[in-house]
């Protein structure tokens, strides 16, 4: 996230992806304005098309060319939402930015309520669609699999990981770096630097305009993304421990294998041309050997990438200090 000057702050930023919704575009402005005007605080719209193939951008242009406050990021071409929600992060000036969806589904109402719940002393707040309007076999089951399994996974228990509509403190959005599919392990990625993280339940509405962009595709793409969190999340700053420690069980194991062939040929005159245990026992041994060189070249890389970037393995959440006499 860009650095933004203290004086070119505003109070709340809202980052809204956007993939061809077209029709979507209007009602959602007019809902979501609405309730910015009701809200009462100084506030932007950071509206980020997502390389629609559609009218979406010029209908966001229209809805910019009306209100200041609407803010539009026309992407190239379809990156995907993490990389789209990266952009709307990257150019929020909001001291608390709240992310949503464009496609109606998500309500602007909840906006207070997420404000609200994080001036109750958290950093981020998820949504969680406890009555969720979609199909139940296609994307509700699939849904609550795959949240408990990032839950138990990532350590952090939330019911609904996939809800668009979420609050962020500034602090915390500017120490993400995303990519991949990592959109929907926020809450968790965030909790890994420190934040305090909650759920709230908040509304959910049965799309009526466009389809869906999601399918059960992504389930393989979100647990590969998985692994990719868990193993930064744990072993980002000791990939040793990973690597090492399979590579020395690896290596006992191969190490074990051979040394019993070799008492069998030098103590019994057991021959062990032709077995394939002995080639087993080889590629055991090496295989393990590997592994832990992999960890120490992951050891290498992990310190001269927090080295190189001054990039810190820890994170300060406040400083108590009265100073010197």
């Amino acid at each position: 996230m860009t650095a933004v000057a203290a004086d070119d702050r505003c109070d709340l930023s809202v980052v809204v992806p956007f993939y061809d919704e077209q029709d979507a575009v209007e009602p959602f402005f007019r809902e979501l304005l609405g309730c910015l005007d009701r809200l009462g605080k100084d506030a932007e719209v950071i509206a980020v098309d997502d390389g629609s193939h559609d009218r979406t951008f010029e209908r966001l242009a229209a809805v910019h060319a009306s209100d200041p406050r609407v803010r539009v990021i026309g992407l190239r071409r379809n990156f995907g939402q993490t990389a789209a929600l990266a952009a709307g992060f990257a150019h929020a000036r909001g001291r608390i930015v709240v992310t949503m969806d464009g496609d109606l589904q998500n309500d602007p109402a909840d906006i207070p309520r997420l404000l609200a719940t994080l001036d109750e002393g958290h950093d981020v707040v998820s949504g969680w669609r406890h009555e969720r309007r979609d199909g139940r076999l296609d994307r509700v089951l699939p849904s609550q699999i795959a949240n408990s399994i990032i839950s138990r996974v990532t350590g952090v228990h939330l019911h609904d990981y996939g809800c668009g509509i979420k609050a962020y403190r500034r602090e915390v959005v500017e120490a993400l770096r995303l990519y991949g599919e990592m959109h929907r392990f926020l809450p968790a990625i965030a909790a890994d630097l420190g934040a305090r993280v909650t759920e709230l339940p908040v509304n959910h509405r049965a799309r009526t305009l466009g389809r869906s962009k999601y399918g059960l595709t992504r389930t393989v793409r979100v647990i590969l993304d998985l692994l990719t969190v868990k193993f930064l999340s744990d072993f980002s700053t000791r990939p040793i421990q990973v690597f090492g420690l399979v590579g020395l069980l690896v290596t006992l194991v191969g190490g074990v294998m051979l040394l019993g062939l070799g008492i069998e040929r030098i103590f019994f005159g057991i021959e062990l041309t032709g077995r394939p245990i002995v080639l087993l026992a080889i590629v055991l041994f090496l295989t393990g050997l590997q592994f832990i060189t992999f960890g120490l070249l992951g050891e290498m890389l992990a310190r001269t990438y927090h080295e190189s970037q001054g990039k810190p393995v820890y994170v300060v959440r406040e400083i108590l200090d009265r100073g010197r006499s």
